[in-house]
C-alpha cells in the first residue's frame, strides 16, 4: 500500500507566538501569518507530496499573541513525535515555537472538540509609561482604572448569550458563546499591569478585544453600567464599542474534555446555537 492509501494518523501541536509580525493566523495570500508560516515549514521539514494543512483552536486576529494555541494536522505516514518537534524547532523563525508534538488521541479535533479558550488581555493604566520589555504586550491607557467598576460591569456580560453587539458581522456564522470567565486583577497591588481575563467556549471575531473595551470605558468612568445593559441588548454590533487594540491580547490556554468525550464534543460544538437557548 503506498502512502496516499494509508489512513492517516491526526497530531496535535501545542503552539506559542509573538503576533507581532504576523497578519493573525489563517493563511493569506501574499501576507505573512502564523498557519502559512507553520504549513510551509512543516511540509519541507517532511518533505510531503502535498502541502500539510492545519486546524487550530482559536484563530488569532493580525498582531494578537498565543502561549498556548493548539492545532492538528493530518498525515499519512508515522513519524517519532519528539524528532519532530526538535527539527521545527531548529528552522522555525523566532517568533513562533511548536512546544510540543504529539499522537492525537481519536476523535480529537483541535478546534471542535475544545470547551473553553482562555484569553488574557493586558493594560496599563494612570499614564505612566510601562516596562520597556512588556511594551508590545500590554497597552496603555491614561486613566486609573477602577476594577472594581470593571469587574461589575463584566459580572453583566457573563453567561450563555447573543455576543452580537460585541462581535463582527457574520451572516454564516452564529454569535452566541456561553462566557464563563471576565474578571480583571492587578499582579501586585501597587503595580499598573491590569491582566483582564477571559475564558468562553468559543469567541467570534474581535469579540475579546470588543468585550474588554466595554468594560475600559465603564472602569476609565467614559460610560456607566445602565450604558453597558442598552450595549448588551443591542441585535447586532454596537457602534459604541471600542475595539481595543491588538497587541495586548495573547491566547494563554485552550481546554479540552477527557479523551472518550472528544468525539461528542466535537459533534456538539458544530451545532449552531439558537436564540432559544440563552440565559434569560
Amino acid at each position: 500500500m503506498d502512502a496516499s492509501n494509508k489512513p492517516a494518523r491526526r497530531w496535535r501541536l501545542d503552539l506559542a507566538y509573538d503576533g507581532k509580525g504576523f497578519h493573525g493566523w489563517a493563511d493569506q495570500d501574499g501576507l505573512r501569518t502564523v498557519q502559512g508560516t507553520l504549513e510551509e515549514w512543516i511540509s519541507t521539514v517532511l518533505r510531503t507530496a502535498e502541502p500539510v494543512q492545519l486546524t487550530v483552536a482559536g484563530r488569532t486576529d493580525a498582531g494578537v499573541h498565543a502561549r498556548g494555541q493548539v492545532a492538528h494536522l493530518d498525515l499519512a505516514r508515522q513519524y517519532d513525535a519528539a524528532h519532530l518537534a526538535e527539527r521545527l524547532l531548529r528552522v522555525l523563525p523566532d517568533d513562533v515555537v511548536v512546544r510540543r508534538v504529539s499522537r492525537a488521541p481519536d476523535g480529537f479535533d483541535a478546534r471542535f472538540s475544545a470547551i473553553w479558550r482562555h484569553y488574557v488581555y493586558r493594560l496599563w493604566d494612570a499614564g505612566s509609561r510601562p516596562d520597556p520589555l512588556l511594551r508590545g504586550h500590554v497597552v496603555r491607557v491614561r486613566e486609573r482604572l477602577d476594577l472594581e467598576a470593571m469587574n461589575q460591569a463584566a459580572a453583566m456580560l457573563i453567561g450563555l448569550r447573543d455576543f452580537a453587539p460585541f462581535c463582527r458581522r457574520n451572516d454564516f456564522g452564529t454569535s452566541i458563546r456561553h462566557l464563563t470567565h471576565f474578571e480583571m486583577t492587578r499582579t501586585d497591588d501597587d503595580t499598573q499591569l491590569i491582566e483582564c481575563h477571559v475564558q468562553a467556549d468559543a469567541f467570534c471575531h474581535s469579540m475579546v478585544r470588543s468585550l474588554v473595551g466595554a468594560v475600559w470605558a465603564v472602569g476609565a468612568g467614559r460610560r456607566d453600567l445602565a450604558w453597558l445593559e442598552r450595549v448588551a441588548a443591542h441585535p447586532v454590533r454596537h457602534n459604541d464599542v471600542y475595539v481595543m487594540p491588538a497587541h495586548g491580547l495573547c491566547l494563554e490556554r485552550v481546554g479540552y474534555p477527557p479523551d472518550d468525550q472528544l468525539a461528542d464534543r466535537a459533534e456538539q460544538a458544530r451545532s449552531l446555537r439558537t436564540p432559544q437557548e440563552v440565559d434569560r
